[in-house]
């Protein structure tokens, strides 16, 4: 191995990012600010534990939360040491989960090739399963009992303990998902799958019932790294206490003050009492931005402190001052996205300091891009969406991934639905459902009674010849996946069923499905040498380059497919947007109601992400940053009126210059007036003050007007007085100070208030 100076990589470091890499032994918490660094530390540390401290690079474990991070960490510490890391393991957890899964899965009763549901294949499957079990899935979402099945799992509570817990209970939708939990991980083991859950789960339950092969693994690594730990779940807290209890040679990155993903079952406990759950960790506290502007922190720092449930830290920057926030207060949707279309090309043409791709439009729900891109396809603007409809959830690269799933896992029948007719060779519903039903009786897989389906009987003989003539094909393939590559076994498969012929009858539709089919065979015909570098020397002894392509397919994430280089407008929503940096950000949809989101009220834990979310957004911003809201939005189909977030009156206001539309000040009696803008750096004060915000919490004409301190009276609490008011239209909510029961938060439209005249 190259013998790099430790001083050359040492000393671009800082004092605490230098502290934390230095840290040999023992738990290790790095609390990470925004555009502190992180990642330099993460791929420093692993450098100078190969080279200064002779640690083999096979003995290390490095966990992140996108492929794209991981690829990244690979990509630093080989330049940082001359080469790659040979050996040395690199992922994110559903990966390393999948990756462990694909060695020891027959100790769980699957086999190495099986298949990783994605989110829609999963819910396919819970919907078939609630209609098993007897349930209407017209009155029990199937989404609903997915994300309760998912939030168990990430609790680790298995199907058993889910119905002790649940089946006699007084929750009747927790009786009804403990009819289906068990149903659906029966069907998932029966098509030898997977869900993305389980890829977290089960390698937790290899370690704890095999004490012999967490003994292997915890020999192996002997070093754990793990990257945004405060969006760790209980799985995955327990994954890494499994490994690492013993040597406790654990280094955690993360900030609890981003910790953006409770919903969906993150727990920001286990960064905030890692000292307690590792004793004797050492902490290391990275406060120093490399990223942004003097005014975005210090709005940052404004609106962060506001949260409760954080250990506390303060980011600071070298730069000196920087351009004011631009607060924008707009009439409505399309007012807004014309604002903000508008400025970039007011922003483009000062000069050759800003690209597209140096811009991003950042907003709470993914339905808030609709106004923007139809103004922006108006104008001509060109832009990427992170997080609309990805590239393999499009229809004609399922049907494709379904060819090759099938290939890959015979018994994947969810697969075998999806492809069998497609294209048409003859197969109505009537001979799959017989087929099926056959299938059920004689206790073997679709595909294989599909291989006899001339013994099943009432099957039509066309049917029949279709059927054979497919599983024939299948089988074909599933013989040459271990000789060829997955591109060429890819473009043949392709060839042989026409799919372009077919694409090619749907007109120039069919021509861009045809595209994005091209687009997936390079992808493939290129994964040879991303194949190589990743099994690091290991062999295909039980699965094949297919099944690791499928794997890698169907881990790829949102953020995954951002292209950072690509001269486009980006626009994502905020959850997407972290990890990422721009030197201009658009914050857009600033009411409350909208975000926070109504229901945040309801929970203080839930306000506070809502909050940390805000923060993410501002700090992804490095030299500009505008915060805009519309006086109405359409929501679902109602026009709903609304007042600017109160996350927003943290910022300071000398940091905000104010700026009004021209519709916006003069539709409906608003005040404010149109503002020439002079340039960038310019500092615009239109005299709006809470007064004039105030006012639109009164606009939803179906509900009562309530302003602070006026006297009400309710049925069951009595007489008190208002406080606060936040939301709007049906999202409306008050804070009532009562004489006798206290201080609650009602929601308008229900709480059935009225005036107190006394």
């Amino acid at each position: 191995m190259p013998n790099p100076s430790s001083e050359a990589y040492l000393e671009h470091l800082n004092r605490e990012q230098r502290e934390a890499v230095d840290h040999f032994e023992g738990p290790l918490l790095v609390l990470a600010g925004a555009g502190s660094g992180k990642t330099r530390v993460l791929t420093t540390r692993i450098a100078h534990l190969i080279h200064e401290r002779g640690v083999p690079p096979d003995r290390i474990l490095a966990v992140t939360f996108t492929n794209k991070a991981a690829g990244e960490l690979r990509d630093r510490i080989s330049s940082l040491l001359g080469e790659a890391p040979k050996g040395m393991w690199t992922g994110t957890f559903h990966g390393l989960g999948a990756r462990i899964l694909r060695r020891h899965a027959p100790l769980l009763g699957w086999s190495n090739t099986f298949t990783i549901f994605d989110a829609e294949q999963s819910l396919r499957l819970i919907k078939k399963t609630t209609e098993e079990v007897g349930l209407d899935t017209r009155r029990w979402s199937p989404k609903a009992i997915r994300g309760h099945l998912s939030s168990a799992k990430n609790q680790l509570i298995g199907p058993q303990q889910f119905v002790e817990e649940n089946a006699e209970g007084f929750d009747v939708f927790a009786r009804n998902v403990a009819k289906v939990y068990p149903a659906y991980q029966k069907s998932l083991q029966a098509q030898n799958a997977f869900d993305f859950d389980d890829l977290l789960v089960k390698p937790v339950e290899l370690f704890e019932s095999n004490a012999e092969l967490l003994a292997v693994y915890r020999s192996r690594f002997h070093f754990l790294l793990v990257d945004e730990y405060q969006d760790t779940n209980r799985a995955q807290f327990r994954f890494v206490e499994l490994l690492a209890s013993e040597h406790g040679n654990l280094m955690v990155v993360g900030d609890d003050d981003q910790s953006i993903y409770g919903w969906r079952g993150a727990d920001i406990r286990n960064i905030l009492d890692f000292e307690t759950a590792f004793s004797g960790a050492h902490t290391v506290r990275l406060e120093q931005n490399y990223r942004s502007s003097a005014v975005i922190l210090s709005a940052a720092n404004a609106v962060i402190a506001e949260n409760v449930d954080r250990k506390g830290k303060t980011l600071r920057t070298d730069r000196v001052g920087g351009e004011p926030i631009t607060l924008v207060t707009t009439s409505s949707e399309t007012d807004e996205a014309r604002w903000i279309a508008d400025e970039i090309e007011a922003r483009l043409s000062d000069g050759p300091g800003v690209a597209y791709r140096d811009i991003a439009i950042l907003y709470r729900t993914n339905a808030q891009s609709r106004a923007l891109e139809d103004v922006f396809r108006r104008r001509g603007l060109p832009y990427q969406i992170v997080g609309g409809v990805r590239f393999y959830e499009r229809r004609e690269i399922q049907d494709v991934l379904g060819y090759l799933r099938l290939i890959s896992n015979p018994l994947d029948a969810g697969a075998f639905d999806r492809v069998v007719n497609y294209p048409r060779r003859g197969v109505g519903n009537t001979s799959l459902e017989r087929l099926s039903a056959w299938a059920n009786a004689e206790g073997i897989s679709v595909l294989e009674a599909a291989a006899r389906a001339d013994e099943a009987p009432d099957v039509p003989k066309g049917g029949a010849r279709g059927l054979i003539a497919f599983a024939a094909l299948v089988q074909r393939y599933s013989a040459l996946a271990s000789q060829r590559g997955v591109g060429e076994l890819l473009e043949t498969l392709v060839e042989e069923l026409d799919f372009f012929g077919h694409l090619a009858d749907e007109g120039p539709e069919g021509e861009d499905r045809a595209d994005n089919v091209r687009e997936l065979i390079a992808g493939a015909l290129d994964y040879n040498a991303e194949l190589l570098e990743d099994l690091e020397g290991e062999t295909l002894d039980h699965f094949t380059e297919l099944d690791l392509f499928l794997q890698q397919v169907a881990l790829v994430a949102d953020v995954d497919r951002h292209d950072p280089d690509a001269q486009v407008v980006t626009l994502m929503t905020l959850h997407n947007a972290k990890g990422l940096e721009f030197p201009v950000v658009f914050i857009s949809g600033l009411e409350d109601g909208l975000f926070p989101l109504g229901r945040a009220y309801d929970n203080p834990s839930e306000l506070e992400e809502e909050r940390r979310l805000f923060y993410v957004g501002i700090t992804r911003a490095e030299n500009k940053l505008y915060l805009t809201h519309a006086r109405h939005r359409r929501r679902a189909g109602e026009v709903m009126y609304g007042r600017l977030s109160p996350f927003v009156d943290a910022i300071p206001a000398h940091l905000v210059e104010k700026v009004t539309t021209a519709v916006a000040g003069e539709s409906g009696g608003y005040p404010g007036r149109r503002v020439d803008r002079p340039g960038p750096s310019r500092s615009i004060d239109l005299g709006m003050g809470d007064d004039d915000l105030d006012f639109d919490a009164g606009l939803n004409q179906d509900l009562p007007r309530f302003v602070k301190g006026e006297a009400v009276l309710h049925d069951t609490f009595g007489s008190g007085t208002i406080g606060e008011i936040a939301g709007f239209g049906r999202d409306l909510k008050v804070t009532v100070h009562f004489d006798t029961v206290g201080t609650k938060r009602l929601l308008v439209r229900y709480a059935g208030l009225r005036r107190d005249f006394d």
